[in-house]
């Protein structure tokens, strides 16, 4: 991780740091003309985020070019920031929680865990490389970090391909919508660039975590195998395995997982995953069973002896941990360091600032709500950013940045033009609360019909193929 500490120092004014900012803006624009190396650039996108980061916690307010701070601002104490964000959002693989209703602060999060933000120059690359409109989720910043998939692109264009890995913890028989972005975006990923796909179920790491028995986590693997299914993979490119089958069924899986653990010593652990002294061996080892699949040889059925094939993991960026692990061990074991897309979090009915739970059924819309389901949950429970009275909404609008309705439509209306006319719309006032309500239930109910009548076509021999190990139909 690029150790960005004390960059801003010397900046002891708002507008200090404004030109500082200025100046290192100017600094990525010149080296990305000059084509220069792409660990520089990325050190410098690094610093310019991080005096964003340091701006806005001095004045206030989002740095924008042209916009020097106004007189009267000054900088601020150490104390929370007038949005109400904590100093430091949690993120890790078991929690996330924040305190600003927008959500967690994602320019923030890419400085702590020394990701690269997906700008704007990176998406109209992959639009050119792949040849089609990029994905709503990238055009809006649904997943927006990502490490090293500039390198994917280049050897891409050399005519070198690369295989897609995500998965799934099987914690619950029913997936809410939340869980569904990671697979919708990896479809596409799948779709456009024509490439196998693998999918771990982690029934294991369920069971280590959960009070759930052996045989209730594989139980919710197959079930959610089919809610994933439904979303259309390519069965001729993809295969789905749940740990507690795989593992033992694959010697080569298995020599990953322990070459891995050879290279990651208890303390490193304890430090990447806050592991105690209390919590079960089975807990401490894990990790290493969910880097494997990020190595081709992990797979002789599809890839043979080949360990030289790169992957490329789309995924919630919580998940980052396990993969920062597995790219420090890869170039120890002799493979190609994986690359990453993260997402931002899908949030909860009731506010970014809320977590999702499986056991609280009014948090989310669940893939198996029914109509009426959805329309109750979202009339009583979609957080508003409205407010209290239709005349002081219509006189001063509502807030498009904490309206969950708004957020769930960034996710899952495909019009950009009509999704800005809705922000713009409510911000002014002329769209009601109970009007967008509207717009979000007309958007959900269809689309959830649709993935419910498509899971109702997945039987168990379907299921059953895609879990079988085999080789995949592709061109590497």
């Amino acid at each position: 991780m690029t150790d960005c500490q004390g960059d801003g120092e010397g900046a002891n004014t708002p507008m200090e740091l404004y030109e500082r900012l200025g100046e290192q803006g100017e600094k990525v624009r010149s080296l990305k003309l000059a084509k220069a190396d792409k660990a520089e650039i990325d050190a410098a996108v690094q610093l310019l985020l991080k005096l964003k980061v340091d701006y806005k916690q001095m004045t206030g307010q989002d740095y924008k070019a042209g916009c020097p701070p106004s007189e009267n601002v000054t900088a601020q104490n150490n104390g929370p920031p007038a949005d109400g964000a904590d100093e430091d959002d949690t993120v890790d693989p078991w929690n996330v929680s924040t305190t600003n209703a927008k959500g967690v602060d994602y320019d923030k999060l890419i400085v702590r865990f020394g990701s690269s933000k997906i700008d704007q120059e990176l998406v109209d690359r992959i639009e050119k490389v792949c040849g089609q409109k990029p994905h709503r989720f990238l055009r809006r910043g649904v997943f927006f970090s990502h490490r090293d998939m500039h390198q994917v692109l280049d050897a891409y264009e050399k005519h070198k391909s690369f295989y897609l890995y995500t998965g799934r913890g099987p914690s619950s028989e029913a997936m809410h919508l939340g869980h569904l972005i990671p697979f919708i975006f990896t479809k596409w990923l799948q779709d456009v660039f024509d490439i196998p796909l693998v999918i771990q179920l982690t029934d294991d790491e369920k069971y280590l975590w959960k009070d759930l028995t052996v045989e209730e986590c594989h139980h919710f693997a197959i079930e959610n195998a089919k809610d994933i299914i439904a979303c259309g993979f390519d069965i001729n490119k993809t295969f789905i395995f749940s740990d507690l089958d795989y593992m033992g069924a694959s010697p080569e899986f298995y020599r990953n997982v322990v070459k891995i653990q050879k290279h990651v010593t208890f303390n490193q652990v304890k430090g990447i995953f806050g592991f105690t002294d209390s919590d079960c061996i089975g807990k401490i080892s894990f990790p290493a069973i969910q880097a494997a699949p990020s190595f081709s040889n992990s797979f002789p059925h599809i890839f043979g002896s080949r360990k030289d094939i790169q992957c490329l993991i789309p995924c919630a960026i919580d998940q980052d941990p396990y993969f920062r692990m597995t790219r420090d061990v890869a170039p120890r074991i002799g493979y190609p360091k994986p690359a990453l897309l993260h997402s931002t979090f899908f949030p909860a009915l009731q506010g970014a600032q809320t977590k999702m739970s499986a056991s609280d059924t009014n948090s989310s819309i669940f893939l198996t709500d029914t109509p009426k389901q959805i329309k109750n949950k979202i009339n009583k429970h979609a957080f508003s950013g409205g407010k209290d009275t239709v005349e002081e909404h219509r006189k001063y609008g509502g807030n498009a940045d904490v309206d969950v309705s708004f957020m769930y439509l960034t996710f899952f209306l495909e019009d950009d033009e009509q999704l800005e006319k809705i922000r713009q719309d409510y911000t002014s006032g002329a769209l009601l609360t109970g009007e967008l309500k509207k717009i979000l239930i007309e958007t959900l109910q269809p689309l959830i019909a649709q993935h419910q009548e498509r899971r109702k076509q997945v039987t168990d021999e379907i299921v059953k193929q895609f879990m079988t190990p085999r080789p995949l139909n592709f061109n590497l």
